[in-house]
C-alpha cells in the first residue's frame, strides 16, 4: 500500500477549523495531499470510523466536547481547477467558492459570481446547495464526483440527488470531491466587476471581520430570518461571549472565546423568541456535529 503523505494530527482543536473559532477536538483530522492520498487513508480506516467533512468551516458548529471520530480537511488537497471544453470549469471539492468565481470570471465565462458570496469550499457548496445573491449552487452542476468509504471515485449527474433549498439528498456514504459546472461565454470585464459589486454589498451588509458561520437560519418561505429576528429586537443579544450580529440580525458573531455551547443556546433562544412572537420555527442552516462537554 502507498505510503500516506497528507498531514495527521490527533486530538485536533476543531476551533483551528471552524470559522466561528469555536468548537472541541476531533480524534483525528486528517488533510490529504491530493485525491488519490484520500483514497489511500479512507482504506486504512475502519469501516464503521465516523467521517466529517470539513471545508472551511464556514457552516460548522462543533460542540465543545469534540468529535470522536476522523474530520477530513480537503481544503488546499483536492485544488483541482481548471477549464473545460463547452464552456465548464471542474473545481475540486478543496477550492473556495470565491476562488471559482474570480477564476470563472476571468476565462470570460459567467454565471458563477454570485459563488463570491458564499465563505466556503465547492464540497460545502454542494453538500447544503449553497446560495447567494440570488444564485444556487445546483442550478450550474452537469457532474460530480464522489468517494466513497473504499475509496472508490463515481460520477454522478444532478439526477442522481434530491435537491432543494439548502438541501441536498443523494448516495449514501459518499462524498463530493469535485464538480463539473455548466457556465456561460459571457464579458469577462463585466462578470468581474459583478463580483467587486457583491464582494461590496457583502461586506456593507454582514459582520465579515468577525468570526461567523454565515447565516444562522434558512429563510423560511415568503419571509427572511433576519427580518422576523430584527422584529423581536434580538440584534446585539449575547450569551457568554456569542452575540446576534449588530450589522446583520441572521449572524451571531464571536466575540473573542465564545464556546459552542455559548452558540447554540444564543440560537435556541433566537428561536423561541421569534416562535413567540411570530409562530415561526427557524430552522438552522448551520450543522451541528459533535459531543456536550
Amino acid at each position: 500500500m502507498s505510503v500516506l503523505r497528507g498531514d495527521l494530527k490527533l486530538n485536533e482543536p476543531m476551533s483551528a477549523h471552524t470559522s466561528w473559532r469555536a468548537g472541541g477536538p476531533a480524534d483525528r483530522c486528517y488533510r490529504p495531499a491530493d485525491l488519490q492520498d484520500l483514497q489511500q487513508f479512507l482504506i486504512t480506516l475502519p469501516a464503521d470510523e465516523p467521517l466529517y467533512w470539513v471545508g472551511l468551516g464556514s457552516n460548522l458548529l462543533v460542540r465543545d466536547g469534540g468529535i470522536r471520530g476522523t474530520a477530513i480537511l480537503p481544503f488546499g488537497g483536492l485544488d483541482t481547477l481548471k477549464l473545460l471544453e463547452g464552456d465548464k470549469v471542474r473545481a475540486g471539492a478543496g477550492v473556495a467558492c470565491a476562488k471559482v468565481a474570480r477564476f470563472a470570471a476571468r476565462a470570460g465565462l459567467v454565471g458563477a459570481e454570485f459563488l463570491a458570496g458564499i465563505p466556503g469550499t465547492m464540497g460545502g457548496a454542494l453538500a447544503m446547495n449553497a446560495g447567494a445573491f440570488g444564485g444556487e449552487t445546483w442550478l450550474l452542476v452537469s457532474s460530480v464526483q464522489t468517494l466513497d468509504r473504499r475509496g472508490e471515485l463515481h460520477v454522478r449527474t444532478p439526477g442522481s440527488y434530491q435537491v432543494s433549498y439548502r438541501t441536498v439528498a443523494g448516495p449514501e456514504n459518499e462524498w463530493f470531491v469535485a464538480v463539473d459546472l455548466q457556465l456561460k461565454s459571457g464579458d469577462s470585464a463585466a462578470a468581474q466587476a459583478r463580483i467587486k459589486e457583491l464582494l461590496e454589498r457583502r461586506s456593507a451588509t454582514q459582520p465579515t471581520q468577525q468570526p461567523s458561520c454565515g447565516s444562522v437560519f434558512r429563510n423560511p418561505p415568503h419571509d427572511f430570518a433576519a427580518r422576523l429576528i430584527e422584529s423581536c429586537g434580538l440584534k446585539g443579544e449575547r450569551i457568554g461571549n456569542a452575540q446576534v450580529s449588530e450589522k446583520h440580525a441572521n449572524f451571531i458573531v464571536n466575540l473573542g472565546g465564545a464556546k459552542a455551547a455559548d452558540i447554540e443556546a444564543l440560537m435556541r433562544y433566537v428561536q423561541s423568541q421569534v416562535k413567540q412572537k411570530h409562530g415561526v420555527w427557524l430552522e438552522p442552516e448551520v450543522r451541528i456535529i459533535g459531543e456536550f462537554e
